[in-house]
C-alpha cells in the first residue's frame, strides 16, 4: 500500500460527503446519543473505580449478541440479557473492590470464551460476526436508533432520579450508609444502568471498543475539573466530539469508524492531561 491508497481509504469519498452523510443520519444520532450518556455514567464509574467493570460486562454482552445470533433472535436483546447478567452478578456479589476485580476476572474470559464458541457454530455472514467485536455504527436502522433513544432515555431519567445518593455512595461510601443511604440497592440500581449502556454501545461501537465512550471522556474530564457540575457536562461532551467526530472523520473515506472514535477520544484524554498537568504546576508555582 502507497501513500496514495492511504489518501483514497481516508478522504475518496469527499467529492460524495453530502450524499453519503445523509445516507448515515441515523449513525450521526446514534453517536451522539450514545456519547451523552456514555459520558455521563462514566462519570461514576470513574468515581467508583469501576473502569474494569465496563470490560467485563461487555465481554458477557458480545457472549449474550453471540448467542442471539446463532439461535436466530434479536441480537440487541441477547446483548442486553448479557450485560444485565453481568452488571447483577458483579453488583450482588462484588460489594467490595477486591471480591469485585475477583468477580469482573473471572466473567471476562468465561463471558469472551462462550461468545468465541458461538461465533464459531454460526454459519451465517461473517461480517455478523466481526460486528459484534468492532461495531455497526455505519448501519443503523430506524427501529435501532429507536431502541438506542428509548434505552439511553430511560438510563438518563433513572440515573437523575439516583444521582444525590449515588454522588454520595461513589464518593464517601461508609458515610452514605451512615447516613441512612442504601447503599446496596443504589450500587445495583446503578450497575444494571451501566450494564443497559454497555449493551446499546457493544451493538453501536463493538465489545473491544466501549470503554472509549464509557470510560475515556469522563477520565478526561477529570484531569481538568473536579466540579460536581462541570465534570458530568465536560464528560458527556468529551463523549458526543467523540462519537460524532469519529462518524464524521471516517464519513470522508472508506475506513471503519471505529479507529476515528477510539483516536479522537484518546486525543481529548491526552490534551486534557496535558492541560491538567499544566495546571497543577502553575498553581504550584
Amino acid at each position: 500500500m502507497n501513500w496514495s491508497d492511504i489518501g483514497d481509504a481516508m478522504f475518496g469519498g469527499l467529492p460524495d460527503y453530502a450524499e453519503i452523510l445523509a445516507l448515515v443520519s441515523n449513525s450521526v444520532w446514534a453517536g451522539a446519543v450514545l456519547g451523552l450518556v456514555g459520558g455521563l455514567i462514566g462519570v461514576f464509574v470513574m468515581q467508583r473505580d469501576m473502569a474494569f467493570a465496563v470490560h467485563g460486562i461487555s465481554e458477557l454482552s458480545f457472549a449474550g449478541a453471540a448467542a442471539a445470533l446463532l439461535v436466530g433472535v434479536d441480537v440487541v436483546t441477547g446483548s442486553i440479557v448479557g450485560s444485565l447478567i453481568a452488571a447483577a452478578l458483579i453488583g450482588v456479589l462484588g460489594a467490595k473492590a477486591r471480591d469485585r476485580n475477583s468477580i469482573i476476572g473471572v466473567l471476562m474470559p468465561f463471558g469472551l470464551g462462550l461468545g468465541i464458541l458461538f461465533l464459531s457454530l454460526y454459519n451465517g455472514r461473517s461480517a455478523n460476526r466481526f460486528s459484534l467485536l468492532t461495531g455497526q455504527i455505519v448501519s443503523v436502522q430506524n427501529a435501532q436508533l429507536g431502541w438506542l433513544i428509548v434505552i439511553c432515555a430511560f438510563v438518563l431519567v433513572a440515573l437523575l432520579l439516583i444521582w444525590r445518593p449515588l454522588t454520595f455512595d461513589s464518593l464517601d461510601p461508609q458515610s452514605a450508609a451512615a447516613r441512612g443511604v442504601p447503599t446496596v440497592a443504589v450500587s445495583l440500581g446503578f450497575m444494571l444502568l451501566l450494564g443497559l449502556v454497555v449493551a446499546v454501545a457493544v451493538h453501536i461501537i463493538g465489545a473491544l471498543l466501549v470503554m472509549s465512550l464509557v470510560v475515556t471522556p469522563a477520565a478526561a474530564a477529570a484531569r481538568i475539573t473536579s466540579g460536581t457540575i462541570a465534570l458530568p457536562l465536560l464528560s458527556a461532551a468529551f463523549g458526543l466530539v467523540s462519537a460524532v467526530g469519529g462518524i464524521l472523520l471516517a464519513v470522508m473515506g472508506t475506513l471503519p469508524v471505529s479507529p476515528y472514535i477510539t483516536t479522537l477520544s484518546f486525543l481529548v484524554y491526552l490534551v486534557c492531561r496535558i492541560a491538567g498537568s499544566r495546571r497543577g504546576r502553575v498553581s504550584r508555582a
